[in-house]
């Protein structure tokens, strides 16, 4: 039954997601209607913004009857999600100075449903809420919220700054890099993989050696890491940049030496030799270190 309910709230994440990416229909329906204005300017008006709250509101109804409890959670983050990922192609596709904007709304919005559908399809024991990662830390949110007002800001003092368009294709490329890896990383280590740090080894835990782990002991953490720099990047936020490399690598550097205590305890000697051969993938960050006297 356990297996068959998280089977569903995949399922119904996906239909969300949907639901809220066919915001791009309004500026369709505009434009086809034989308006020539472009897309941002009308949203961003006020028969935009009524279009847009009245399409949140008819959403947010349908899916009120449609799932109860537990299941309208799943399917109004996940619409949320696909509502941000389709704002964010009008922006990126209108012309606008907001266009490296749009293209972070749907890194990060991406990035976050897919964290949730992916643990969906390799271990459902451990789909919660929580994997959509959307209340990660309160120092998460603190800063994203710092890379808008950096951004937003920025752009109002010093507009050309946020035109550096080789430095935001750099910083799109960090993001789907980075991305991609963390993905391969969790489809590669399947049911092994979990957002938390586990502290006792399961039955079917094995030790995953092959695919890109075989380039990197963290593969999940270097995707990771570099998405996150790479979204300020691409906002061309110098601040956030140097921010978040320092937290993101303590934050690494910490959990990954949590996470290897746990390793070591697990599989021993057989984790001990897989961590001569491969690095962790992250600089300046070696691991635990283990006392050879």
């Amino acid at each position: 039954m356990a297996g068959n309910k998280l089977a569903l709230e995949g399922k119904i994440s996906i239909i969300s997601f949907l639901l809220g990416l066919g915001v791009v229909i309004i500026p369709l329906i505009r434009t086809f209607a034989g308006h020539l204005d472009w897309v941002f300017d009308y949203l961003t008006g006020v028969r935009g913004k009524i279009a847009i709250a009245v399409y949140i509101a008819v959403l947010n109804g349908f899916l009120l009857i449609i799932y109860k409890g537990p299941l309208y959670k799943v399917a109004v983050r996940a619409c949320f999600l696909g509502f941000t990922f389709g704002c964010g192609l009008i922006i990126s596709f209108s012309q606008t100075t907001w266009t490296h904007f749009g293209w972070y709304m749907c890194s990060m919005s991406f990035f976050h449903y897919s964290e949730y559908l992916v643990t969906a399809i390799i271990n459902p024991r451990s789909l919660s809420l929580d994997s959509f990662l959307l209340n990660h830390s309160v120092e998460y949110t603190v800063a994203a919220v710092s890379s808008w007002v950096e951004f937003t800001i920025e752009k109002l003092s010093i507009p050309e700054l946020k035109q550096l368009s080789w430095l935001s294709l750099v910083g799109l490329v960090m993001v789907l890099c980075g991305d991609f890896l963390r993905k391969s990383a969790m489809l590669t280590a399947g049911s092994n993989f979990n957002h938390i740090v586990q502290n006792e080894k399961a039955q079917s835990h094995v030790l995953v050696t092959d695919g890109v782990y075989a380039f990197f002991r963290h593969p999940s953490y270097v995707g990771w890491f570099y998405w996150s720099i790479g979204t300020q990047v691409m906002l061309c936020n110098p601040v956030c940049i140097a921010g978040y490399t320092m937290a993101s690598w303590r934050f690494f550097r910490e959990r990954i030496e949590e996470e290897e205590l746990s390793l070591l305890h697990f599989f021993g000697e057989d984790y001990l030799e897989y961590k001569k051969k491969v690095g962790t993938g992250l600089p300046f960050i070696s691991g635990i270190r283990i006392n050879s006297s």
